[in-house]
């Protein structure tokens, strides 16, 4: 298999992906992401409070898939099992995240922290099942 067919290569190159979460009654609710690449994982970056995080919680089965910044899929959802990661693996996304997303991801770190204070976001831990 190349790089280029790898769904984590690709995924984590992508610029957004699409995470798709699951409500108790099986409804799913997709919601455009940045995204990086964590090791052999990917992960993304949330409100601490987030209907998805709170979903992730109850249930971290995803479908996780490239797409636009309005949320249109670009490819295929692949499945993957989401967790919510601690205060150490939030700090290491969040560096990952600047450092692929530039300044847009600075002042966007920087915005959010000031509007949330340190402990308002959380990373989420996505491995491709």
């Amino acid at each position: 298999m190349t790089d280029a067919a790898d769904p984590l290569t690709r995924l984590g190159n992508a610029q957004y992906v699409l995470l798709t979460t699951f409500r108790k009654d099986g409804r799913a609710v997709p919601t455009p992401v940045w995204v990086v690449r964590d090791g052999e994982h990917l992960a993304i970056w949330t409100v601490r409070d987030s209907g998805k995080v709170k979903r992730i919680r109850r249930n971290g089965d995803v479908l996780i898939g490239p797409c636009d910044v309005r949320g249109r899929p670009t490819g295929d959802q692949v499945p993957g099992r989401a967790t919510v990661l601690d205060a150490t693996g939030t700090a290491r996304v969040k560096a990952a995240l600047a450092r692929k997303y530039g300044l847009l991801g600075r002042l966007t770190l920087w915005g959010s922290r000031l509007r949330r204070g340190r402990e308002g976001t959380v990373a989420v831990r996505i491995t491709l099942t």
